[in-house]
């Protein structure tokens, strides 16, 4: 490691910020000391010892503990072997390795080798490291795993999808540092993973640091790729490295794919999380306000918060001696660029355990995780006189489930109780006062403003919903008491981006019903595949809100709800020998199930360890035509392993399959 070199000012030498690790000077393989001969140039700098980009390793009898060292192991005629220990406390990053013998004259080194240039990482299997983690399952996990599975769609009808990481792919860590380099991170902060992940959760996006990602939910994809024909991190990262430029496009699930795949290069344990009906609180106030007409309709324009269907962020393990103990452990951080911190668009680490206790005034970002799973839905009508009414209060919606990916499996991990207690109980009222008290904004005084609960209940249900087909949306309405109701109820159906932000208005209807005591009565409503087939969005998302009035007493239910339709999947087979060194076929079909034909396809397949990431473009699929295309891959890691396929197109994407295969060793001769 090096820094840039010095430029003279006026007798006094300026020193440059030391944040490169691609940058280096020649070391001269002579050192003289004491009087210096004339024609001998001393002039060029080196690295510092005390910035640690300069060490030492002295050759001693035992290595110690948490200190440099090297230990002859062997000797032999001239040659020795050492066996050197680092410092649980280095610089994370590329060395270059020099061997010096000091002199009486000076110093002598061998010439700059980069064949001997030397990778130190972070280390979850050493107890001295700020990242230990003392589960060799959970290590094999969120460390040496490099395929993931990230789940998105709707808390009722959860999706999942493979991914890529590819940490260990060549060339990847070499960018990760370069990713660093691009920040112009000092190289003596690179030791502290809570630095390292706070600069890896800017960097990931390129809002306003020139990033790896350009985040884009508007639907159109011009002049890049489409969020969700990604299937891995490899691509996107090679491809920022070698045009220096950040690379098109993102989603929250691609910039946290992204970013694991950054963290767990460098050892620092890692995963995804996805937290369903995710709120996005501008203010932290810790409510959602959706504001209704007085008719039940949504006023769009004072409704400013959103609900995304879900949202992917990611967990990072380190110990965090800047917090009170109790702290350490996984600290949420989030590279989707959604607000300012310190100046730029980043979040974290924030400790999760801080989190689920209220303590929002510890580091970094607490109040926006916290608001993000603890927000209250605050349904208001705005009357005509200005005046606003607080019809109803949704303490449940926010945060309803918060998963990852279980360890050594596919399946999902509910890990909703590490981020908050379960509602109504005494901790997790004491948790929301903590936060009130360390400045997280006091919502809307609801108190005695709320109107008393109705004698009406109302629900809605969807059914499974197969994109290009019709299907229903019913409708329950429930009186429990001995009074007779007539009741007029709006019905609004959405496209809608995952982030709960509408595109279209695709069908409104409104109904009226009568409800006899004690009784209950179901409303149908069809909606028909030529209402919403036309504009739909990337993750077939559709939103669905129900307001309805009971005339007798004025009251105002709502109720709202998302659905994903369910897209066609990608078949991918395999055929030939599975094993290590050997030539297989892998095949990736598609049938195009739509009354339409779908233009400009690309279909991306990927396989950590199988095959290099690649991809196929065809011009055209007609409806109920199917499609294949085959390449011979030759796999060189055993094990456990899975092929991974998108397909993307003008009028349909979010389109997935995936095979697991077992690659058997090559057999010994």
């Amino acid at each position: 490691m090096s820094e840039t070199s010095r430029t003279a000012f006026g007798g006094r030498r300026a020193v440059p910020p030391n944040n490169s690790n691609a940058a280096e000077d020649d070391l001269p393989t002579v050192e003289l000391q004491g009087v210096v001969p004339r024609g001998v140039n001393l002039q060029g700098r080196y690295p510092q010892e005390n910035k640690g980009t300069y060490i030492p390793v002295p050759i001693v009898s035992e290595l110690q503990s948490g200190k440099w060292g090297a230990k002859i192991v062997m000797r032999e005629d001239r040659s020795v072997r050492l066996s050197i220990q680092s410092s649980p406390k280095c610089i994370v990053g590329k060395f270059r390795m020099y061997v010096a013998v000091w002199t009486p004259y000076g110093v002598l080194r061998t010439s700059r080798n980069p064949e001997t240039d030397t990778y130190i990482l972070f280390n979850p299997w050493c107890e001295d490291d700020a990242v230990y983690l003392d589960n060799e399952k959970e290590r094999e996990e969120y460390v040496l795993n490099d395929i993931g599975v990230i789940f998105y769609g709707e808390v009722n009808d959860i999706k999942t999808r493979s991914w890529s990481y590819g940490q260990f792919e060549d060339g990847i860590l070499d960018t990760c540092l370069y990713v660093m380099d691009r920040a112009q991170m000092d190289l003596s902060g690179r030791g502290n993973p809570i630095k390292v992940s706070r600069v890896g959760s800017a960097m990931v996006n390129a809002k306003d640091d020139e990033g790896v990602l350009v985040g884009s939910w508007d639907n159109i994809y011009a002049y890049g790729v489409p969020p969700s024909a990604w299937t891995g991190s490899v691509d996107i990262l090679l491809e920022y490295r070698s045009s220096e430029n950040p690379v098109r496009y993102g989603q929250c699930w691609v910039f946290a794919g992204v970013f694991n795949t950054f963290l767990r290069c460098l050892g620092i344990p890692a995963r995804i999380v996805t937290n369903y009906f995710s709120a996005h609180d501008n203010d932290a106030n810790l409510q959602m306000d959706i504001f209704l007409e007085e008719d039940g309709n949504v006023n769009s324009k004072l409704t400013k918060d959103s609900v995304w269907n879900y949202h992917c962020w990611n967990e990072a393990w380190m110990t965090r001696p800047d917090l009170p103990v109790g702290f350490g452990g996984w600290q949420a951080v989030d590279s989707t660029p959604q607000e300012n911190s310190d100046g730029m668009y980043r979040c974290g680490p924030a400790s999760v355990q801080a989190i689920k206790h209220g303590h929002v005034c510890f580091q970094f970002d607490a109040p926006f995780v916290f608001a993000e799973v603890n927000s209250d839905l605050i349904y208001i009508t705005a009357k005509k006189d200005g005046t606003h009414v607080v019809e109803n209060v949704d303490a449940t919606h926010i945060g309803k489930l918060i998963v990852t990916k279980q360890i050594g499996g596919d399946g999902m991990m509910d890990i909703t109780d590490t981020y908050k207690f379960q509602e109504g109980q005494e901790e997790e009222r004491l948790a929301l006062e903590t936060a009130l008290m360390y400045g997280a904004k006091k919502p809307l005084n609801t108190e005695g403003v709320m109107k008393s609960r109705s004698n009406v209940d109302m629900d809605f249900e969807v059914e499974n919903a197969v994109l290009g087909k019709d299907f229903k949306l019913s409708i329950t309405f429930r009186n429990n008491s001995h009074n007779r109701y007539t009741i007029t109820a709006y019905l609004s159906a959405n496209i809608t981006f995952y982030t709960g932000v509408p595109k279209a208005e695709f069908k409104k209807e409104t109904f009226d019903v009568t409800l006899e005591p004690l009784s209950f009565k179901k409303e149908a409503v069809l909606i028909q595949a030529g209402e919403y087939m036309g504009q739909l969005l990337e993750q077939a998302s559709l939103h669905f809100f129900v307001t309805a009035r009971i005339n007798e007493t004025r009251d105002v239910l709502a109720k709202q709800k998302s659905t994903v339709l369910t897209i066609p999947e990608i078949i991918i087979k395999v055929r030939g020998t599975q094993v290590v060194g050997s030539d297989m076929t892998v095949t990736v079909e598609f049938t195009n199930p739509l009354k339409e034909t779908l233009r400009n396809v690309w279909v991306h397949l990927d396989g950590p360890g199988v095959t290099r990431p690649m991809k196929k473009m065809f011009r055209e699929i007609r409806p109920n035509s199917t499609v294949q295309w085959e390449e011979v891959c030759r796999p060189w890691v055993s094990g456990h392993r899975k092929l991974i396929a998108s397909m993307s197109s003008d009028s349909l994407r979010h389109v997935y399959g995936e095979l697991d295969v077992q690659i058997q060793r090559r057999p010994s001769m």
